[in-house]
């Protein structure tokens, strides 16, 4: 909508999904389409709930869903990196079949993704083990309806292995790997190791520098929502 009301998206054609049942249907390894982030808001998954609550105002919440996030594919998007944090599949239809997608293989790039021509989001397919402890936290510059400089989803086992997705510091939203792999071999994260959690987050970020931020600024800046959103779970 945001594309189209600037004039830079002129669709010949509108489909309405929104009295498509089944797109509406949530449940404990399926999120559809069509759920709103006002039921995500209730949902079981802190990581989301908590990223739901972000997005917009009560009236955008009340209309938009995780379906139209993950089709814009910005690296903004606030329900990203929940899905990226428990490594998410994205299932797409069309009329000659469906396809199941890692998170990774569906994001492409800056607002591209893997979807075909004849394709239509249906929904996320969740695995069968996530994350006991989940926290998502974004940086903006007011403190509500604001697009997201740096945002992050940490999500953390027990047993201490841990998944640090983040968003708007890459092309696309992406995971700090060698900061989960160093953290997850800490049962209980001295001061040092929380140090170097941090640094490693804002070492594996990509960021440019726009309108919005410098890329040193969202570097920074991820690492340190990364930090205190471990030391929240922790």
């Amino acid at each position: 909508m945001v594309e189209v009301n600037f004039g830079h998206r002129r669709p010949s054609r509108v489909v309405a999904l929104r009295r498509i049942d089944e797109l509406a249907d949530m449940r404990q390894d399926w999120i559809g389409a069509g759920v709103t982030y006002a039921r995500l808001e209730r949902c079981r998954w802190p990581g989301l709930s908590e990223a739901a609550r972000t997005v917009g105002s009560p009236q955008i919440r009340n209309v938009g869903t995780i379906g139209g996030n993950i089709g814009t594919a910005s690296p903004a998007g606030d329900a990203l990196p929940f899905l990226a944090a428990v490594d998410a599949t994205i299932v797409t239809r069309s009329v000659g079949g469906s396809r199941e997608l890692r998170w990774d293989e569906f994001f492409t790039g800056v607002k591209r993704t893997a979807l075909l021509p004849d394709e239509l989001i249906v929904g996320v397919k969740l695995p069968p083990e996530i994350p006991e402890r989940q926290g998502f936290s974004k940086i903006g510059t007011r403190s509500a309806m604001v697009i997201a400089i740096a945002s992050v989803c940490v999500a953390r086992f027990t047993d201490g292995r841990t998944r640090v997705a983040l968003g708007s510091v890459a092309p696309t939203v992406t995971r700090a790997r060698r900061a989960e792999e160093m953290i997850s071999e800490e049962r209980s994260p001295s001061e040092g190791a929380l140090d170097e959690f941090q640094r490693l987050v804002s070492e594996e970020a990509s960021p440019i520098t726009d309108h919005r931020a410098t890329a040193r600024y969202r570097r920074h800046g991820v690492g340190v929502i990364a930090r205190r959103t471990l030391e929240r779970l922790l």
